[in-house]
């Protein structure tokens, strides 16, 4: 049986249960309620150190390289049998991204413990925090990238593609176009699947350059987070406000979709006008240029997938969006999916869960250190007129989900409708900026990974969405 809590020791404080904002201004604000309860500072100290963690992934990676590369070549000098390295594996663990946030969980954890004992640690982990999101990316993100379903997709985007002689650069615009706009039917989630595995093999196994790389995955993330706008149920941001400020279909497609449409058009125009003569280059590079060495002749189909195989998946897929908001009807859905795909082995392909895994792991660990930030992000959001409270909201969003973000905004009270909107439309413009700031990001950073040596550079990939991310600025405020 859990240990019953005091009261005093649930984290976090509820926000009702600070004092009304100050008359001093923001940081009196703060201030009172930190000395309230000091936890605060130390939950937010944590946080910070995790996310400079994230920006410090490749240099673990590299440090682990070259431990191992010391590690063999003092192997070879002494006639021994290379082997992994124990201290080169333990740097690599800290080079994955995507065990960031889980490993300073641990840390705050640890906090938790000392400043508020067990229980509280038991009450926060267990009862307060919600894994519904990272549940669901999990299991949608495990369906979307199966055999079958990458296949229709495939064979639906190369229709349009094929209107462009299906060249790299039609298969570029054709995925980051209409796949980014589909996330709004099928989920964000989804969408960022589907499009990360084909633009990996569409474009990213010609061997780009590496600005081309990182263009291409800064558009992916900026479109996919605005995509997702023209429906009230697709975009986990869109999802935290639609109930509480009673925002529907024709509410969002008036206000947020057409002009996220006209940002995506925009957007993509002006990358493929850059990258051109690059494009050109790479029509003449066939593709695959290389096999994957984990795959293995089982790992792909037998055949052509039966077109009752396909309707299986897509429905499991459809189960687990219309029950996303019930995560022991998805995880049932996903178990009896896994019988399936066992019964039909040979035409499911390659199925790894590791990466699906690992993002709701990240995921996860983000919401853990998230629920304790809103003692400061409600008041910040709270003091901005319009204007400020666009760019305010685009701005942390790079430091948290955008759906915390707006989850915060429907706290703050009496929000006139010109605010609503504007928190929203810069926590969904700012969803491309980095891996942490919208829940699909770290889906199609797992994806696409291996053709970036591993790793992909928070400070390249911020440059490479902050084009895209400007043109949405201005869709959203000046059309």
């Amino acid at each position: 049986m859990a240990p019953t809590i005091p009261p005093a020791t649930l984290l976090p404080t509820p926000l009702s249960g600070y004092p009304p904002p100050s008359a001093d201004g923001l940081f009196a604000t703060l201030a009172q309620r930190a000395s309230q309860d000091p936890f605060n500072l130390i939950a937010t100290a944590i946080f910070v150190l995790a996310i400079s963690h994230t920006f410090l992934v490749a240099r673990f990676s590299a440090l682990a390289h070259r431990v191992q590369h010391e590690a063999d070549a003092q192997a070879d000098r002494e006639g021994r049998s290379r082997r992994p390295s124990p201290k080169a594996e333990f740097l690599h663990f800290f080079g994955e991204v995507e065990v960031v946030f889980g490993l300073w969980a641990v840390v705050l954890a640890a906090a938790i413990l000392a400043w508020h004992g067990f229980g509280a640690v038991i009450s926060y982990f267990g009862d307060t925090v919600n894994y519904t999101e990272a549940v669901f990316v999990v299991v949608i993100m495990a369906l979307a990238s199966t055999t079958p379903v990458v296949g229709l997709a495939e064979g639906a985007l190369r229709r349009v593609a094929g209107l462009g002689r299906a060249t790299p650069a039609a298969w570029w615009l054709t995925i980051l176009t209409v796949g980014p706009v589909l996330g709004s039917l099928i989920t964000e989630p989804a969408a960022m699947t589907i499009c990360a595995v084909l633009l990996g093999r569409q474009i990213y196994e010609r061997h780009p350059s590496a600005r081309l790389k990182y263009a291409t995955i800064g558009l992916l993330f900026v479109n996919v987070s605005i995509g997702g706008t023209l429906t009230h149920f697709a975009a986990p941001p869109v999802l935290m406000v639609a109930r509480a400020w009673e925002w529907d279909f024709l509410f969002m497609a008036s206000h947020f979709g057409w002009c996220a449409v006209v940002a995506i058009l925009a957007s993509n125009a002006l990358y493929f006008a850059a990258f051109r003569k690059e494009f050109a280059r790479l029509a003449a590079v066939p593709r695959p240029l290389e096999i994957n060495p984990d795959e293995t002749e089982a790992d792909t189909p037998a055949g052509p997938v039966p077109a009752w195989i396909i309707l299986a998946n897509c429905l499991f897929m459809a189960w687990t969006v219309v029950t996303s908001h019930y995560p022991p009807l998805v995880i049932g859905g996903f178990l009896f999916f896994l019988g399936f795909a066992k019964a039909t082995a040979p035409f499911q392909g390659r199925f790894d869960l590791r990466g699906p895994l690992l993002v709701g792991f990240f995921l996860g660990g983000l919401v853990i250190h998230g629920g304790l930030q809103g003692w400061w992000i409600q008041p910040f959001l709270g003091s901005l007129t319009e204007v400020p409270l666009f760019f305010g909201a685009a701005f942390l969003t790079a430091f948290n989900d955008n759906a915390l973000i707006t989850y915060l905004a429907t706290l703050v009270p009496n929000l006139s409708d010109p605010l609503k909107i504007a928190v929203v439309e810069g926590a969904v413009a700012g969803g491309g900026l980095t891996v942490i700031a919208n829940a699909p990001n770290p889906a199609g950073q797992s994806l696409l990974a291996r053709y970036f040596d591993g790793t992909v550079s928070p400070i390249n990939l911020l440059l490479g969405a902050l084009l895209p991310t400007a043109v949405t600025f201005a869709a959203f405020r000046l059309l």
